[in-house]
């Protein structure tokens, strides 16, 4: 059965990666770099690295199901399960554990509708949903760490520790929105019961929302792959899709 779909020709690359081919050569050579084509035991698989990381970013990017993508790509539905198991684990954002002085990250937390309802809680959307807590560079806007999911009725504050994404930011300085009190991140003024913000504090908070807006723009990107819309894979493939789409992501702002 022959594919419609392949990296060689390089016209199909942008619409399912987000990367241009240049950037996408970058990935496959990283790739290979950390052993993401080394000979395995079994049958050899029938298409090339190239390939495969296209079909992962395609079933991510579109949000077919599998029995819809694997025809695309010349194979059956089984073979299309196992690339996807065997390499979207590979393609996750290698999460920064160290960070400059004087660095400045900027949290929040975006809720992705999963289907898997062993890992979601009906949230504020009244979809079933799980909370993930994204933490990127405040300079040049790239994600540094992603945490584990957590069912989709936790607040942010809860989310921001249970997740692990406190852990991995350790005491770097991190802006957040008013919804995480009492963690030790940088949040806007309150404004008191009986009055009004003095200037300077609601100029620091206007300041502080134009800022933070960066993670919302960050958001927006990377919802561009639909599987963040409706998420199917069970188990710990929505938390591998959203560390694979960070990657994605910050090649493509890289280029």
């Amino acid at each position: 059965m022959t594919g419609v779909i392949t990296a060689s020709e390089q016209s199909w690359i942008a619409p399912f990666t987000g990367l241009s081919p240049r950037a996408f050569g970058k990935l496959i050579t990283m790739l290979r770099c950390e052993g993401a084509d080394a000979v395995r035991p079994g049958r050899p698989w029938s298409l090339s690295l190239e390939d495969r990381t296209l079909l992962v970013a395609a079933y991510w990017r579109a949000n077919l199901t599998l029995r819809q993508l694997a025809p695309l790509f010349g194979i059956s539905k089984s073979a299309a399960d196992r690339v996807v198991d065997n390499l979207g684990p590979l393609l996750a954002l290698k999460q920064r554990q160290r960070f400059r002085k004087n660095t400045v990250l900027i949290v929040d937390g975006t809720l992705v509708p999963t289907r898997d309802h062993s890992i979601a809680e009906k949230s504020k959307n009244h979809r079933y949903s799980t909370n993930h807590q994204v933490v990127i560079d405040a300079d040049t806007r790239l994600v540094v760490a992603v945490g584990h999911p957590v069912p989709g009725n936790r607040n942010d504050c809860k989310a921001w520790v249970e997740s692990g994404a406190a852990a991995i930011v350790g005491r770097t300085t991190t802006i957040a929105d008013g919804g995480y009190p009492g963690t030790g991140l940088v949040i806007p003024h309150r404004r008191p019961l009986d009055g009004e913000l003095c200037e300077w504090k609601q100029e620091h908070n206007r300041s502080h929302k134009r800022m933070r807006a960066r993670v919302e723009h960050v958001f927006a990107r990377m919802k561009t792959w639909k599987i963040l819309r409706d998420c199917r894979p069970k188990g710990d493939g929505v938390h591998h899709a959203m560390l694979g789409i960070a990657r994605l992501h910050n090649l493509s702002q890289a280029a």
